[in-house]
């Protein structure tokens, strides 16, 4: 297995992405923040389809909120206008400056904060009562650092929001998947593009420059969050419905998660 600093190297991928324009990292319009401060407004946590807000304090004046990994100018500032103090935590700083610039645009309480998701180090015990975690752990090659920070830095009562990839979407070959729709079992789980492939044999099949991932087991996604110490109240899925798969599973999963007091 080769060695790849994985922080380093999505860093730079993500960065890449923001430049090419990435459907991530298309930050939301002035349109879309005023609606927001009207009360209208939505997110996205995972796949396409609005996050349920219920999972959400009804009241957000006020609120501190991390938006955790969850750069590129979307969640953080609709968050912000709609009344809640965010911060957006991220590994890419061209995904922070899509944020960055929708706040010095539209006029947002929002900052932002450059890092790996494992090390919340710059924030101190109870900073926050909302963490907001899109799918984006698979970036990252273990799951435990990020749940211990997370209800580290939540105060008691907060929530956290998390999405991740159900980790079966790893088993397939995606060439002849999106190629002829064919689903082909060639890997086992759990995953890793550095594990299963060289340099030369990643840059063939992904590009050389893509962002390397992680599948990551159930028992570490929502086990994890119980081992951390939170309580898990809520759960969705949905399904990735460009994808041929779709016909079959759900790609992504979702929990609301509090922390006890």
């Amino acid at each position: 297995m080769q060695e790849i600093d994985p922080v380093a190297h999505n860093r730079a991928a993500w960065d890449r992405y923001v430049d090419a324009g990435n459907e991530w990292s298309i930050p939301v319009g002035t349109d879309d923040v005023e609606r927001a401060r009207a009360g209208d407004w939505s997110i996205v946590l995972i796949g396409r389809e609005p996050v349920d807000r219920t999972w959400l304090p009804a009241d957000l004046a006020g609120r501190d909120v991390l938006c955790l990994a969850s750069g590129g100018g979307q969640q953080g500032p609709i968050l912000a206008a709609a009344g809640a103090r965010v911060t957006v935590f991220d590994n890419s700083p061209g995904q922070l400056g899509q944020d960055q610039m929708v706040a010095e645009r539209d006029g947002l309480d929002l900052r932002t904060v450059q890092g790996d998701m494992r090390d919340l180090s710059a924030f101190g015990d109870a900073s926050f009562d909302v963490v907001f975690h899109p799918v984006s752990n698979l970036f990252v090659p273990e799951l435990a650092p990020v749940w211990r920070e997370c209800f580290r830095v939540l105060r008691p009562g907060g929530r956290l929001l998390a999405g991740f990839l159900n980790p079966d979407v790893y088993l397939f070959d995606h060439e002849a998947l999106d190629e002829r729709g064919e689903l082909v079992v060639v890997h086992t789980l759990p995953y890793s593009d550095v594990a299963q492939y060289s340099a030369e044999e990643r840059a063939a099949k992904f590009g050389a420059d893509a962002a390397v991932e992680y599948s990551h087991t159930l028992t570490g996604q929502i086990g994890g969050q119980l081992e951390a110490g939170f309580v898990v109240t809520g759960f969705a899925e949905a399904r990735h419905q460009s994808d041929a798969s779709a016909a079959y599973m759900s790609h992504y999963f979702a929990t609301l998660a509090v922390k006890p007091g």
